[in-house]
């Protein structure tokens, strides 16, 4: 019988280019909302699929990756925050929470979210659903998108050598331009750039990549509960 963890841990330790561990999750949270794209709007008439079911498959499959990279990872190997940074990571996450769920406004829209809804056929939330949801929001999506646009896009467009760049020496042209392209990324772009600024302002001044992880854990959670709580699905 092959030896499964020694293979895995003798794998994660191959050389590969700096940016493979941090684009590779990413890049594989991407595809799985191109594929939900695709199966919702042209094949649910042909395959009866519940496209929620994507989610836990695409954030374990996230998850993964990230624990098998996790020694690459350089930024995240102490979690050392100082008493300032979580009061400023806690209060940041809150700010940008407040602002998220107050610029649903047309204009500050990219196109229209059907959102994430958690309810079964008889109206109540199914927790199989909605805690998958919860927990990868708050937990996983916060270390990958982290560590895809601060750790790595913020510096590389400072520098190539992105490992080189240390999140001080980030200048405001890399911090703005990051954060546009974070924006639209999100059906909310408006409040998807400034959430990118502030992020990326974390990163910098802390010089830490764990303040940003967690501020942006901080808004994840509590939109989670703000939608468990109103049934505003679109937002999730």
């Amino acid at each position: 019988m092959p030896n499964i963890p020694n293979m895995w841990s003798t794998i994660s330790k191959f050389p590969c280019h700096a940016a493979f561990p941090m684009v590779v999750p990413f890049a594989v949270y991407i595809a799985f909302l191109f594929l939900e794209d695709i199966v919702g709007s042209s094949m649910v008439e042909v395959v009866a699929v519940d496209v929620r079911l994507f989610y836990p498959v695409k954030i374990a499959c996230v998850a993964l990756l990230l624990v098998f990279f996790w020694k690459r990872y350089t930024e995240l190997a102490k979690f050392n925050l100082r008493l300032w940074e979580w009061m400023w990571g806690i209060a940041v996450g809150i700010v940008v929470f407040v602002l998220w769920i107050n610029m649903g406004e047309g204009w500050m829209n990219i196109g229209q979210s059907t959102g994430f809804d958690p309810r079964n056929a008889s109206g109540e939330i199914d927790w199989y659903m909605a805690l998958p949801r919860i927990i990868g929001a708050a937990l996983v999506v916060p270390i990958m998108e982290e560590l895809f646009w601060r750790s790595f896009l913020l510096r590389w467009i400072t520098r190539s050598r992105f490992a080189d760049v240390t999140p001080a020496q980030v200048g405001l042209r890399a911090l703005f331009i990051s954060s546009v392209v974070f924006g639209v990324e999100h059906t909310l772009w408006l409040a998807g750039i400034l959430a990118g600024l502030a992020y990326g302002w974390l990163y910098m001044k802390s010089n830490n990549l764990w303040v940003p992880i967690l501020s942006h854990a901080v808004t994840n959670s509590m939109l989670g509960l703000w939608v468990l709580h109103t049934g505003q699905w679109t937002f999730w």
